[in-house]
Protein backbone atom coordinates (compact mmCIF):
# COMPACT_ATOMS: atom_id res chain seq x y z
CA UNK A 1 0.00 0.00 0.00
CA UNK A 2 1.19 3.26 -1.05
CA UNK A 3 1.28 6.26 1.83
CA UNK A 4 2.03 9.79 0.87
CA UNK A 5 4.16 11.55 4.08
CA UNK A 6 4.27 15.59 3.75
CA UNK A 7 6.55 18.12 5.38
CA UNK A 8 7.74 21.79 5.21
CA UNK A 9 4.53 23.91 5.92
CA UNK A 10 4.51 26.43 8.43
CA UNK A 11 4.08 30.33 9.17
CA UNK A 12 5.86 32.72 7.12
CA UNK A 13 4.91 36.61 6.43
CA UNK A 14 3.90 38.13 3.42
CA UNK A 15 5.95 37.48 0.43
CA UNK A 16 7.95 34.93 2.14
CA UNK A 17 8.74 31.13 0.59
CA UNK A 18 8.30 27.46 2.16
CA UNK A 19 8.71 24.79 0.89
CA UNK A 20 6.41 21.59 0.62
CA UNK A 21 7.77 17.95 0.39
CA UNK A 22 5.54 14.85 -0.55
CA UNK A 23 7.38 11.69 -0.51
CA UNK A 24 5.24 8.04 -1.61
CA UNK A 25 6.80 5.10 0.47
CA UNK A 26 6.86 3.44 -2.70
CA UNK A 27 7.40 3.25 -6.30
CA UNK A 28 4.59 2.84 -8.16
CA UNK A 29 4.11 0.38 -11.57
CA UNK A 30 2.89 4.09 -13.35
CA UNK A 31 2.41 7.21 -12.11
CA UNK A 32 -0.19 9.04 -13.47
CA UNK A 33 0.59 12.43 -11.68
CA UNK A 34 1.42 13.42 -8.37
CA UNK A 35 0.12 16.93 -6.90
CA UNK A 36 -0.57 19.52 -4.54
CA UNK A 37 -3.88 20.13 -3.49
CA UNK A 38 -4.79 22.80 -1.04
CA UNK A 39 -8.28 23.74 1.06
CA UNK A 40 -8.93 26.79 2.88
CA UNK A 41 -11.15 27.42 5.74
CA UNK A 42 -14.82 27.87 4.08
CA UNK A 43 -13.45 26.59 0.82
CA UNK A 44 -13.27 23.79 -1.37
CA UNK A 45 -10.36 22.07 -1.95
CA UNK A 46 -8.86 23.23 -5.26
CA UNK A 47 -5.83 22.01 -7.11
CA UNK A 48 -2.52 23.85 -6.87
CA UNK A 49 0.13 22.43 -9.33
CA UNK A 50 0.95 19.00 -10.63
CA UNK A 51 3.24 16.38 -12.34
CA UNK A 52 2.53 14.24 -14.76
CA UNK A 53 4.25 11.02 -15.19
CA UNK A 54 5.75 12.50 -18.54
CA UNK A 55 7.02 15.46 -16.51
CA UNK A 56 4.58 18.17 -17.65
CA UNK A 57 3.41 20.79 -15.12
CA UNK A 58 1.05 22.53 -14.48
CA UNK A 59 -0.62 25.18 -12.05
CA UNK A 60 -3.71 26.95 -10.86
CA UNK A 61 -3.92 30.77 -12.62
CA UNK A 62 -3.61 32.05 -9.06
CA UNK A 63 -0.15 30.77 -8.40
CA UNK A 64 1.18 30.62 -11.77
CA UNK A 65 4.80 32.39 -11.62
CA UNK A 66 5.03 32.10 -7.97
CA UNK A 67 4.61 28.59 -7.41
CA UNK A 68 7.06 26.06 -8.90
CA UNK A 69 6.34 21.83 -8.59
CA UNK A 70 8.84 19.47 -9.47
CA UNK A 71 9.58 15.45 -8.60
CA UNK A 72 12.59 13.58 -7.64
CA UNK A 73 12.18 10.27 -9.41
CA UNK A 74 15.21 8.43 -7.20
CA UNK A 75 12.82 8.97 -4.01
CA UNK A 76 9.68 9.13 -5.11
CA UNK A 77 9.12 12.81 -3.94
CA UNK A 78 7.29 15.69 -5.70
CA UNK A 79 8.32 19.20 -4.14
CA UNK A 80 6.87 22.80 -4.39
CA UNK A 81 8.40 25.59 -4.39
CA UNK A 82 6.10 28.69 -2.75
CA UNK A 83 7.95 32.36 -3.36
CA UNK A 84 5.71 35.45 -2.76
CA UNK A 85 3.31 34.05 -0.36
CA UNK A 86 0.33 35.57 -0.58
CA UNK A 87 -2.51 35.74 2.97
CA UNK A 88 -4.91 34.30 0.63
CA UNK A 89 -2.09 31.54 -0.24
CA UNK A 90 -3.13 30.48 3.38
CA UNK A 91 -4.31 26.74 3.40
CA UNK A 92 -3.82 23.11 4.45
CA UNK A 93 -1.87 21.73 1.79
CA UNK A 94 -2.37 17.98 0.44
CA UNK A 95 -0.80 15.42 -1.41
CA UNK A 96 -2.16 13.38 -4.14
CA UNK A 97 -0.66 10.78 -5.91
CA UNK A 98 -2.77 8.95 -9.00
CA UNK A 99 -1.40 5.95 -11.36
CA UNK A 100 -1.25 2.10 -10.88
CA UNK A 101 0.15 0.19 -8.10
CA UNK A 102 1.30 -2.44 -10.25
CA UNK A 103 0.68 -3.92 -13.64
CA UNK A 104 -1.65 -6.49 -12.35
CA UNK A 105 -3.85 -3.43 -11.49
CA UNK A 106 -3.28 -1.61 -14.56
CA UNK A 107 -4.30 -4.32 -16.77
CA UNK A 108 -7.72 -4.55 -14.27
CA UNK A 109 -7.85 -0.80 -14.31
CA UNK A 110 -7.92 -0.33 -10.86
CA UNK A 111 -6.17 3.34 -10.38
CA UNK A 112 -4.40 4.26 -7.02
CA UNK A 113 -5.84 7.42 -5.43
CA UNK A 114 -3.82 8.50 -2.73
CA UNK A 115 -3.56 11.64 -0.49
CA UNK A 116 -1.05 12.64 2.21
CA UNK A 117 -2.37 14.21 5.45
CA UNK A 118 -2.01 17.47 4.65
CA UNK A 119 0.18 20.17 5.85
CA UNK A 120 -0.74 23.79 7.33
CA UNK A 121 0.33 26.94 5.43
CA UNK A 122 -0.06 30.26 7.33
CA UNK A 123 0.57 33.25 5.78
CA UNK A 124 0.33 36.41 7.87
CA UNK A 125 0.14 40.30 6.61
Amino acid sequence: QVHLVESGGGLVHTGGSLRLSCAASTSIYRLSSMGWYRQAPGKERESVARVTGSGDSNYADSVQGRFTISRDHSTNTVYLEMNSLKPEDTAVYYCNLAGYESLYTFRRKRPLDVWGQGTLVTVSS
